[in-house]
């Protein structure tokens, strides 16, 4: 059955998830690479506590990057710093973008 964090997730569209700046898979380790490892610290991760960051494609091929919720959630809170800076409906309300709004509730969601 799946985690409410792994749902959280499939919730998000991918242009928000995109904001997260994720590292090139060329420059991971293998534990990062396989998502046994938090993509931005050394947290080992388990089925419960990861956050699938979806599918991923580039030049080395397909992956699937997993984080760990408090740096999912430190991630979210500067990509939606820096998109409301530049997308004219989050000036007004964060909840007319769905960016700001998918962003906004990663924050929420994954916040220590």
């Amino acid at each position: 059955m799946p985690s409410d964090i792994e749902n959280s997730v499939r919730e998000i569209p991918p242009e928000a998830l995109d904001l997260l700046a994720l590292p090139e898979l060329d420059t991971l380790n293998a534990d990062r690479a396989r998502g046994a490892v938090c993509l931005w610290c050394p947290t080992r991760l388990a089925c419960e506590t990861a956050v699938d960051l979806g599918e991923r494609t580039g030049d080395d091929g397909r992956w699937w990057p997993r984080a760990c919720g408090p740096c999912v959630g430190r991630r979210a809170h500067a990509a939606l710093y820096d998109h409301v800076a530049r997308c004219e409906p989050c000036v007004d309300d964060v909840g007319r973008c769905v960016t700001g709004l998918a962003l906004s509730r990663l924050v929420r969601r994954h916040r220590r």
